[in-house]
């Protein structure tokens, strides 16, 4: 099973995006939706599968924060 979890995109070149999960810096693939740095998207597996609202995505980053927060280390 794939986990896919919010992000924010902070710049893009051509179909690739550089994106932010949880404080660290990554890639994913932009082919399937036109983003713009600041857009709250949707990443699975290194790909961008849905545009976010950004009340859903500022929800979503919430709900997986207490999420860690109460996870056993």
């Amino acid at each position: 099973m794939c986990l896919a979890v919010p992000a924010r995109v902070l710049s893009t070149d051509g179909a690739r995006a550089r994106i932010e999960i949880q404080g660290r810096e990554a890639e994913a693939d932009a082919s399937l939706f036109p983003v713009r740095p600041g857009d709250f998207v949707l990443v699975s597996t290194g790909l961008i599968i849905q545009l976010l609202d950004p009340a859903e995505a500022e929800e979503q980053l919430r709900l997986l924060a207490a999420l860690e927060d109460t996870a056993p280390r």
